[in-house]
């Protein structure tokens, strides 16, 4: 058994603004990992608790349910907002997501049973257009790995998300001259989730690496289909 390593060195990432920039105008440098990752099916994921469902908006603008984008696939799942500038927060997050991707797309044993989810932490800034600009060509891609930008219609719909994955996140009680989005404070998360959506690892700064997250997708991909699906 490994005990959930982003659960010991979680970092805060304080965001600051920039405006409605695509992921990729903001995205960081995924750092070199310190370490070797151990190899796929060599350890076992636990099962940390259920995904919570609730109402989501897509990028087009429809009404579906989270469910949707937690089940029937590997999910790797996160909190961001779209103008986040914080070089360890959310375009972290989408520089290792966006590395990750290629190589799932590469990998024919990989193709077509994972996807990427991307939610925002503030639906009244974060309309679904400003997710689809967020996303950029990601958010349009449907040939390879799929990568849904999400957000709601509203905090009453997003707080029990926030909830049911214990993702936090706070408001700064003043914002800077001039500044008109607010300024968000969250832990980074990125979430593991199998196929019936359970969630089975929490990344942090200190563990979000393609090659870890990639290893960790392929031990689940690797479990027998019984356990797979409880």
């Amino acid at each position: 058994m490994r005990v959930a390593p982003a659960l010991l060195g979680a970092l805060l990432a304080l965001a600051t603004c920039a405006g409605g920039a695509a992921a990729a105008d903001v995205a960081a440098p995924v750092p070199a990992l310190g370490f070797v990752p151990p190899a796929p099916g060599s350890y076992r994921l636990e099962r940390i608790m259920r995904a919570p469902d609730g109402i989501v908006l897509e990028s087009d603008g429809s009404v579906r349910r989270l469910a949707e984008f937690t089940t029937g696939k590997v999910t790797l799942f996160s909190f961001i907002y779209t103008y986040c500038t914080d070089a360890k927060g959310c375009p972290l997050a989408y520089a290792t997501l966006h590395s990750l991707k290629r190589t799932i797309e590469t990998t024919p044993a990989l193709r077509g049973k994972v996807r990427f989810v991307s939610i925002s932490f503030d639906p009244e800034y974060d309309t679904p257009v400003a997710m689809r600009s967020y996303g950029g060509a990601e958010a349009r891609d449907r040939r390879g790995l799929d990568w849904h930008f999400l957000t709601t219609r509203g905090g009453r719909e997003l707080a029990p998300l926030l909830g049911g994955f214990g993702q936090d996140v706070s408001v700064a009680a003043i914002r800077p001259p001039g500044q008109r989005a607010p300024v968000l404070g969250h832990m980074l998360k990125v979430y593991l989730l199998d196929a019936s959506g359970t969630v089975r690892e929490i990344y942090s700064t200190s563990f979000l690496h393609p090659a870890v997250l990639l290893n960790d997708i392929r031990t689940l991909l690797a479990e027998p289909a019984g356990k797979r699906a409880r």
